[in-house]
């Protein structure tokens, strides 16, 4: 079953296939996603990263939480499950 990893602190100019190649020596990356902004396409500074199992997931949080790239400590760890959202604004 693949675990999801939430990598924040990214540098603005890193794109899905350089997230990926990070994260490819700790084991298999199913999945790899850069979020960015929906008007200007930028991105936010946060991704994530799909790992096919527990222990590689282990294994990039263990290597690369703190790290720094390109002058930017990188915060790798397991991503909260996503919580639904409301169809309206009465929540504001």
């Amino acid at each position: 079953m693949a675990v999801n990893l939430y990598v924040g602190n990214l540098p603005y100019r890193i794109d899905e296939d350089s997230l990926r190649q990070l994260f490819t020596p700790y084991g298999n990356v199913e999945t790899s996603k850069v979020i960015k902004d929906r008007q200007t396409g930028r991105s936010k500074g946060f991704g994530f990263i799909e790992m096919a199992s527990q222990a590689e997931a282990e294994a990039a949080i263990k290597a690369l939480n703190e790290t720094a790239l390109d002058g930017r400590n990188l915060k790798v760890n397991f991503a909260k499950p996503k919580e639904p959202r409301s169809a309206g604004y009465e929540d504001r």
